[in-house]
């Protein structure tokens, strides 16, 4: 099976949906939490979205479209990622409603918005284990190959504050299994954590590997 996305429809090839949010996949979830310049808190999620850069840390996101969250933003110059957990998936898809910019998504999911450490405008969620409170670095109009513009815009942030919940930190360390993070498979399905395992990297050059792999 091969299609090109740029021109040919998947569902003519016999998908009932386009495969492309399924195929990149698990993606973890930004939920973000940002503050309007007339004061208006919002909250919405984001599966386009990862970490880039580690020393320094920086995120990004992207968001189909300018919605609110994108235009808090360029007003501010500020937005925490919140991690989605699966106890609070159902807060969660409530925030995903398309809801107006004088709306509040704290109290449509009865969540709590309490005050950044670094930040003057946008809040952070208290009911999630981690918050990473960002400033803004670029935002990125995104273009095809050939320099047409699209819908998309990827947006970076400076991570400048961390915040961990201690009852999930184990041994020095941040147990994800006590943070559950919720993660998205595309389609309308989403995961949790299966068995954790560790992998180290290797310390002298490996073996060469013959397939099989098993």
């Amino acid at each position: 099976m091969f299609y090109d996305p740029r021109s040919e429809d998947p569902k003519a090839l016999g998908f009932t949906h386009n495969p492309w949010n399924a195929l990149i996949a698990p993606r973890p979830i930004a939920w973000i939490s940002t503050r309007s310049g007339a004061g208006v808190a919002n909250l919405a999620p984001y599966s386009f979205f990862n970490a880039v850069s580690g020393a320094p840390p920086f995120v990004m996101f992207s968001s189909a479209g300018r919605k609110d969250t994108q235009r808090n933003i360029e007003e501010t110059g500020e937005f925490v990622v919140n991690m989605a957990t699966e106890d609070l998936v159902a807060a969660l898809n409530d925030s995903c409603f398309p809801f107006g910019p004088d709306v509040d998504e704290f109290q449509r999911a009865g969540l709590t918005a309490v005050a950044a450490r670094h930040l003057h405008h946008a809040p952070r969620l208290e009911e999630t284990p981690v918050s990473i409170e960002c400033r803004l670095s670029q935002i990125v109009e995104l273009k095809t190959a050939a320099g047409a513009p699209v819908r998309s815009a990827a947006i970076f942030g400076e991570v400048v504050g961390i915040h961990v919940d201690e009852r999930i930190i184990r041994n020095g360390r941040v147990d994800l299994a006590l943070a559950r993070p919720l993660s998205r498979l595309g389609y309308m399905d989403y995961a949790g954590l299966g068995p954790i395992f560790e992998v180290l990297r290797p310390e002298s050059e490996p073996q060469e590997r013959v397939a099989p792999y098993g």
